[in-house]
């Protein structure tokens, strides 16, 4: 018979299990701590159990399901990228960035990618399937496992489109969320998306104040349409619309993400539309030059023209950032996410 898998699942739905075994309630949330807050790799760990209940625990249930594979560190910045196994072969990549005192780790929610977005390396793939919640959370208790240090901060930006992957998505934030799980704390978890707009409507009715990025890099429908396809279904329109009401209901700025590419998107006449376009939303943008992906005909602008364009859309809008994607060298920035397939 095979073993259940207890990583993935939320209090109580271990409560249940274990209540199929006769034991009280509370164990779930000793389980919850070890599992998650420790992240220990077996139930022999589980010091404050008795040793028979251990064993018992062993012989019906798991711990795990991915395998790493490959840990690349960056030369250049305080980056590493693992590339993992899940338990059908198929394999994934988390990226784990350190700034200071602040550890983020870059979460992949499918294995590939359904959009094909032009300047994005996982949009090549394709879509092979969606991840269980349990891997998701995974990829952080592996990370936190393989390098001893705790994550502080989540993103949802790596591999996949989150919101294609509501529910195991969500779930796996409640498990974040979780005082049993890793506790860490809603505002300190940002989800980014395409712009999925009945999804974002979904998610800003949920309650939870997860921050929100959108990924925008064109400031009109023509241009978006052909870089990123999902647009011809979801319009700039009604993205902007569930972009204002998130803001309005959760009393917080949604990020607008700006990929520069150099001759495609990069001029002052765009950055003045863009700037119009958000206009009354309360909001970040944040610049974003491109990072080159192979067989790709983009190009990355040079500092001077990154430079310009962010000065330019200032004046005309509250709050811009720059963000230089860190893990170029290993292939770990934002666009170069793959995964390397048999």
């Amino acid at each position: 018979m095979d073993k259940v898998n207890l990583i993935g699942m939320e209090l109580g739905e271990i409560e249940g299990l274990l209540s199929q075994m006769g034991e009280r309630s509370f164990r779930a949330k000793q389980l919850m701590k070890w599992i998650y807050g420790k992240g220990v790799g077996g139930f022999s760990q589980m010091t404050d159990l008795s040793k028979g209940l251990r064993e018992r625990l062993a012989a019906v249930f798991s711990l795990g399901g991915m395998k790493l594979v490959q840990r690349m560190d960056s030369q250049v910045d305080k980056v590493t990228k693992f590339l993992f196994e899940l338990e059908d072969g198929e394999r994934v990549e988390s990226v784990l960035i350190r700034e200071g005192r602040r550890r983020t780790v870059c979460l992949s929610t499918q294995v590939g990618c359904p959009l094909g977005c032009r300047f994005c390396a996982t949009g090549r793939v394709g879509l092979r399937r969606n991840l269980r919640a349990g891997e998701i959370v995974g990829q952080v208790i592996e990370v936190g496992r393989v390098t001893g240090e705790r994550p502080t901060n989540l993103v949802f930006m790596g591999m996949g489109e989150p919101l294609l992957n509501y529910e195991e998505v969500l779930k796996s934030v409640r498990i974040f969320n979780s005082p049993y799980g890793l506790g860490i704390g809603a505002r300190k978890m940002t989800l980014s998306t395409a712009g999925l707009v009945p999804q974002m409507g979904r998610l800003t009715r949920e309650g939870i104040k997860l921050g929100l990025a959108i990924s925008l890099n064109a400031p009109d429908d023509k241009l978006r349409d052909w870089l990123m396809p999902i647009n011809r279904k979801y319009p700039l329109k009604g993205i902007l619309k569930a972009a204002k009401e998130f803001t309005q209901i959760h009393r917080r700025r949604v990020t607008f993400e700006y990929l520069l590419i150099a001759g495609v998107n990069d001029s002052f006449d765009e950055a003045t539309k863009l700037a119009q376009m958000v206009k009354g939303i309360p909001c970040k943008i944040n610049l974003i030059p491109y990072n080159p992906i192979p067989r790709a005909k983009f190009r990355r602008p040079d500092p001077q023209r990154v430079e310009f364009f962010r000065r330019w859309l200032y004046p005309l809008t509250s709050t811009v950032t720059l963000r230089e994607s860190k893990g170029k060298d290993i292939g770990a920035a934002c666009g170069q996410l793959q995964a390397l397939y048999r």
